[in-house]
């Protein structure tokens, strides 16, 4: 019997500034989610990358005084050493400059073809967005999304026939032939899809985009549309340009294909892109998970605000679980949540120091003094109230985890952790000496250790490996206030 195939892809970012901890977030759970499956022996296929064909990387390097494919090159380094910073397990990490992405976009240009036009158009563009707004969409006079006011543009570009599509995609929407995650982002998507869809300009003149970006085949006076440009990436990964085997198996054929993504560019990725793949008559994406933002004390990321949380720095002072932790379970999977420091070590030394750090501690030391054998850790227990507890804690962990609830899915596995932290005060094992408790305890630790793996990594590995040897080592030394 041949594995399910599964294809998670994050967003791809822009590369005009280094990452953040929003970044780091949507990364993060997406690694959750690919760790998870191939635990159960799935064949996963994870695809990370970088945006960087957008006019907001012409004007970034402009700003910094360099070429644009330097200033390209260097934040495209930066987001790929999230890999080893976040101990991201992704396969794959595309960048929109790479010549296999470029013969895909034109690829798919061109079978889009029957629905594209070329006509003059004079709108407003907002450059953050890269995006035109009508005057109705704007929050007095300024883009929603960055408060910014858009630029008057007018020019000569080609249109994509997105109205031919209205009908067909709010029937995919509404039925869940696409499923959007959480079910408010889904009545958004089909609100603005009822309220009527226009064309949408899918080109910029070769002018205004400075030179930079993939040609429109056949016409190199205009440049692609970065967002029709940027959302094939998720088929150029997987070689469409060449027709692969790979792209075949994991796109065409495949009926697990997740893109998980942040609020800001749900229009995109829940419209824009599946009216393209029906252009184009090729398979729709099954399920788009979508994410909230990351506030600072209450206030939005910016900048000018001095506010930006570097995740390079806060791995570097607490370290890479530590981090994976904090943002899984603090922070909501579908809303927005808040970061401040003071949050972050009151959840480490609750959570982490005081909670699993310490139960770990307190078994293996435990182990250790009595002498407990126990290296067939697969042994179940015979004690029925941590059987059944094991057991409810794998369930709800599950479901969690399925439906994208990793808060959910981590208070699980702390119910455990605390079940654990009462069995030790109940039996008192340091007093009666019972080899059977100690023996429970490890079964229960090692359970959470195998729980923890999508999640913490490295952790789960240094509790197997402490299982193993029963050498007592600190995990989260505590956090002076």
């Amino acid at each position: 019997m041949s594995k399910r195939k599964l294809y998670i892809t994050t967003a791809i970012d822009y590369v005009n500034a280094s990452p953040h901890i929003g970044h780091a977030l949507e990364k993060i759970q997406a690694d959750v989610i690919a760790r998870y499956y191939r635990l159960l022996d799935e064949e996963v296929f994870f695809l990370t990358g970088t945006d960087e064909n957008s006019l907001k990387n012409v004007q970034a390097a402009e700003k910094e005084r360099i070429d644009v494919k330097e200033l390209v090159e260097k934040y495209a380094e930066r987001f790929y050493q999230l890999k080893e910073a976040l101990n991201l397990s992704f396969d794959d990490f595309i960048r929109t400059t790479e010549e296999r992405h470029t013969k895909g976009a034109q690829k798919l240009w061109l079978a889009c073809k029957e629905d594209i036009y070329k006509k003059t158009y004079k709108g407003l563009y907002c450059v953050g967005c890269e995006v035109f707004y009508k005057e109705g969409e704007l929050i007095n006079g300024l883009c929603p999304e960055h408060k910014t006011k858009p630029e008057l543009i007018e020019e000569e570009n080609y249109f994509f026939r997105l109205s031919k599509y209205q009908n067909e995609l709010e029937k995919i929407i509404e039925t869940d032939k696409i499923q959007i995650i959480p079910e408010s982002r889904k009545n958004e998507v089909l609100s603005f899809i009822r309220s009527g869809l226009e064309d949408i300009c899918i080109s910029r003149s070769a002018e205004r985009a400075k030179g930079w970006g993939i040609p429109v085949p056949d016409d190199p006076t205009q440049i692609i549309w970065v967002w029709f440009d940027a959302l094939t990436n998720y088929i150029t990964a997987l070689g469409y340009a060449k027709d692969s085997e790979k792209f075949q198996e994991f796109w065409q054929e495949n009926e697990n294909k997740l893109h998980i993504i942040g609020k800001g560019i749900s229009r995109f990725h829940c419209i824009y892109w599946p009216a393209i793949l029906l252009s184009a008559k090729l398979s729709l994406p099954n399920t788009i998970f979508i994410h909230g933002y990351i506030t600072v004390s209450g206030q939005k990321m910016s900048k000018s605000l001095g506010n930006v949380i570097d995740p390079f720095e806060l791995v570097k002072r607490y370290g890479t679980d530590p981090v994976r932790y904090f943002l899984l379970r603090e922070i909501s999977p579908t809303e927005d949540g808040d970061f401040t420091d003071e949050k972050f070590r009151e959840r480490y030394n609750a959570d982490l120091a005081k909670g699993l750090g310490n139960l770990v501690a307190r078994v293996i030391t435990l182990a250790t003094k009595l002498k407990t054998q126990n290296s067939e850790l697969q042994l179940k227990t015979q004690n029925l109230k941590l059987k059944e507890k094991i057991d409810k804690t794998q369930e709800k962990y599950k479901k969690a985890l399925e439906e994208f609830k990793f808060n959910e899915a981590l208070i699980s596995i702390w119910d455990l952790i605390h079940f654990c932290d009462k069995y030790i005060e109940e039996k008192r094992p340091w007093e009666t000496k019972d080899p059977e408790v100690i023996s429970d305890l490890l079964i229960a630790l090692s359970n959470i250790a195998k729980l923890l793996k999508p999640f913490l990594p490295e952790t789960s590995e240094k509790i197997l490996e402490q299982l193993k040897t029963k050498e007592s080592k600190p995990l989260f030394p505590r956090l002076s206030s």
